[in-house]
């Protein structure tokens, strides 16, 4: 294939909702212009997405799609994507670029839990023949992470449809960056159809990632919620030297076009787009999920807080190994964290109370600040510390997840007693100068 040769940033605005970012390194951005409907889908296609909720964000799939499909005319096309790959009308992408007349899908590609968002967490998942549509399905959680030359041959240009949820250890980015190093060191172009970050594009906090915990859950120098679209989050680890793990050559010729969302905007949340929530993981099924994500799946690592999964509450009820539930909650508000408040639900797998986290003001709310005061708890319900008694794997996972070297030795250390005032206003300093340094990344407003 073609590799466009290096060429400075430059930015053309036809309208105001028109844009057309090219940046160097022969990355480029798809304009998102023009109202007429596609007409490449088939008839049945066509009928689902006819009807789009009122005043709903256009994604990067229905852009693509309004402008025909351009961008992967005459070409071999993959697509890396899961169940909550979808139009604004809900119908899969796999269904509409298969669909479409003058698009030749030739293979698909599973990150973690596969294409259909079947199978559980950290399970290696086989290679297969999807039966629906009869290509290839090739597995990015499995024997590898990152596409071999082989499973690229047969393309010229992969498709990336990914749904974030906005937190650093979500491995649907660290897929996103292994299949953009493997595409530009085989000269495969890769467009990456936008969406919106559910957390909006402003809630940036928690502590940044230490390059010696990088890995699957871990892979972007962001802070633990970052606040970007995972187009954005590609833009970035494009253009700054190193991030990439491949040689220069490579990172400078490779070509990423990324297509824009219609409408979004950055302080909105998910209920603010008009889309429908598709479950982008298991214990992801709605926008509740992916806010409690953010909130309590640090603090439920180690020690003695359960999340609620595998319940009706994932990631938002707490509760505490065989602590009375009313010495958790008198703890919890008596910390008095900021726009969060705990109301008490039973649990309808074992009929169990436990604490919901309720958010009372989005502005006030600092996504991980609970984690961290969850953690402090666990050190002071185990007086033994439980991350001072922590078996090496353990520490190790946790400290892939959170990031911090120096919060590890602070808890294991000093443990209920540690200065979580000071790493909070650490973390929210840095949070802010990487808000402002990531802004030469931003795609939307």
């Amino acid at each position: 294939m073609h590799i466009c040769p290096l060429r400075p940033l430059r930015k053309s605005i036809a309208s105001l909702s028109n844009i057309l970012l090219v940046l160097s390194l022969s990355v480029h951005f798809l304009p998102t212009e023009g109202n007429q409907a596609s007409t490449t889908a088939s008839s049945a296609a066509s009928a689902l997405m006819a009807s789009p909720p009122a005043e709903a964000v256009k994604l990067g799939i229905d852009v693509l799609a309004e402008r025909q499909f351009d961008l992967l005319r005459g070409k071999r096309v993959g697509l890396l994507t899961h169940p909550a790959g979808v139009n604004r009308n809900g119908v899969s992408t796999i269904l509409i670029l298969q669909s479409a007349h003058n698009v030749n899908l030739v293979a698909l590609y599973g990150p973690e839990h596969g294409i259909y968002g079947k199978e559980k967490a950290s399970v290696s998942i086989k290679d297969s023949i999807d039966e629906k549509t009869g290509l290839p399905v090739y597995s990015l959680h499995g024997k590898y992470r990152k596409p071999t030359p082989e499973m690229l041959s047969g393309i010229d240009t992969l498709v990336i449809d990914l749904q974030d949820i906005g937190s650093r250890s979500y491995t649907y980015k660290s897929c996103m960056k292994r299949s953009l190093e493997a595409c530009f060191e085989n000269d495969v172009e890769v467009v990456i159809l936008d969406r919106p970050n559910p957390l909006g594009g402003l809630k940036v906090d928690g502590p940044p990632l230490d390059d010696q915990w990088k890995s699957y859950v871990g892979l972007f120098p962001v802070p633990y919620v970052h606040g970007l679209t995972m187009g954005e989050l590609a833009r970035m680890i494009v253009s700054e030297p190193g991030i990439l793990e491949i040689p220069e050559k490579f990172r400078t010729k490779g070509k990423l076009t990324v297509v824009t969302m219609d409408g979004w905007k950055r302080y909105m949340s998910w209920p603010m787009t008009g889309l429908r929530w598709v479950p982008t993981s298991p214990n992801i099924p709605d926008f509740q999920a992916a806010v409690g994500y953010s909130m309590t799946g640090l603090g439920a690592q180690i020690g003695g807080f359960s999340h609620g999964i595998g319940d009706q509450y994932p990631f938002r009820i707490l509760s505490y190994g065989n602590a009375k539930l009313e010495e958790v909650e008198a703890e919890l508000n008596r910390r008095r964290i900021p726009g969060i408040a705990f109301e008490r639900k039973q649990f309808k797998k074992d009929k169990r109370w436990g604490l919901y986290v309720k958010i009372t003001d989005w502005e006030k709310w600092r996504p991980t600040e609970l984690s961290f005061h969850m953690m402090q708890i666990s050190a002071l319900f185990d007086t033994d510390n439980p991350f001072k008694k922590a078996s090496p794997g353990e520490a190790e996972l946790f400290n892939k997840h959170v990031g911090s070297t120096s919060w590890w030795k602070e808890i294991t250390e000093k443990g209920v007693s540690s200065n979580l005032p000071g790493f909070i206003g650490a973390w929210e300093r840095q949070a802010k100068q990487f808000q402002i340094q990531s802004r030469r990344y931003w795609l939307y407003d």
